[in-house]
């Protein structure tokens, strides 16, 4: 079976919502899906939050980030931590934590130096969103972050199971983009039930269409993707390490620039990708 084989039965597979998750994910989405419960009370949260002890971590890291201690004040707990972030910026750590479990069970140090740097561009376009959906777009900056964390989770699921094929990571990179990625990036993001607005934000990454100056959820998450200091290795072709056209991305917003805007914005959005790659 050739790779564009291998895609084509994955991506079918998917579809049908036929999807092979490791145990923790299982779990995962189960304290995903209590968060939607609008009777859900905190105490309850923070208890399901400290039992997983990576998103643990990561809901503290990101409440003392510089995007949400604003007054320099640092938490020390999950439950102050949850409190500050409120639910809607919890279930995106949960995602974040849901998506690196995809991985957790990898023992090629190929693919997990791939699924290492795949996570580290996630978290650059998740934090470079929701600081371009803060100061540029005026969108949701939760549901920017929230597609940022998840645009790429069909290249987890497929990293996740190229050991049952070898060589199915081998060779031109736009196999994956014409054949792979839309398809089985679909049945991930509703096997996950990620909603609506974000999944439309995520398929207009994959047809590349953007608007100058940015305005929808879809062209923050697009720019944030170009600007990323580092590339999804999906994506990446031999001997390009950096995207080519990001310095020469600019545009005049609010009387400054995007780059001036960025600049301003360093130090949050350094502390936010920092605190996702805990």
């Amino acid at each position: 079976m050739d790779r564009l084989e291998i895609f084509r039965e994955i991506a079918t597979q998917a579809s049908k919502g036929d999807l092979t998750f490791p145990t923790n994910v299982n779990a995962s989405l189960k304290l995903q899906q209590a968060l939607e419960d609008p009777d859900c009370h905190i105490d309850a949260a923070a208890k399901m939050v400290m039992a997983e002890p990576l998103l643990s971590a990561r809901t503290v890291a990101i409440a003392n980030s510089a995007a949400y201690n604003r007054s320099s004040n640092e938490i020390t707990n999950v439950k102050m931590a949850v409190s500050r972030l409120g639910f809607r910026t919890l279930k995106s750590m949960v995602a974040s934590v849901i998506v690196r479990q995809l991985n957790s069970k990898l023992t090629d140090p190929g693919l997990k130096a791939k699924a290492a740097q795949l996570w580290e561009h996630s978290a650059h376009v998740a934090a470079l969103a929701q600081v371009i959906a803060k100061r540029i777009t005026k969108v949701d900056p939760d549901a920017a972050m929230f597609a940022g964390i998840v645009h790429e989770v069909g290249g987890f699921y497929l990293i996740s199971r190229a050991e049952e094929y070898p060589g199915l990571l081998d060779g031109d990179p736009e196999d994956w983009v014409e054949y792979g990625e839309k398809l089985i990036g679909r049945g991930v993001l509703k096997k996950l039930g990620v909603p609506e607005g974000v999944t439309t934000a995520v398929e207009a990454l994959w047809h590349g269409v953007r608007a100058i100056p940015p305005e929808t959820l879809g062209d923050t998450l697009l720019l944030a993707n170009d600007l990323a200091r580092v590339v999804s290795p999906l994506h990446q072709k031999e001997g390009v390490t950096i995207k080519q056209t990001a310095a020469a991305i600019n545009f005049e917003v609010d009387g400054g620039t995007l780059h001036s805007v960025l600049q301003d914005a360093e130090e949050e959005i350094e502390s936010l990708t920092a605190a996702l790659l805990v």
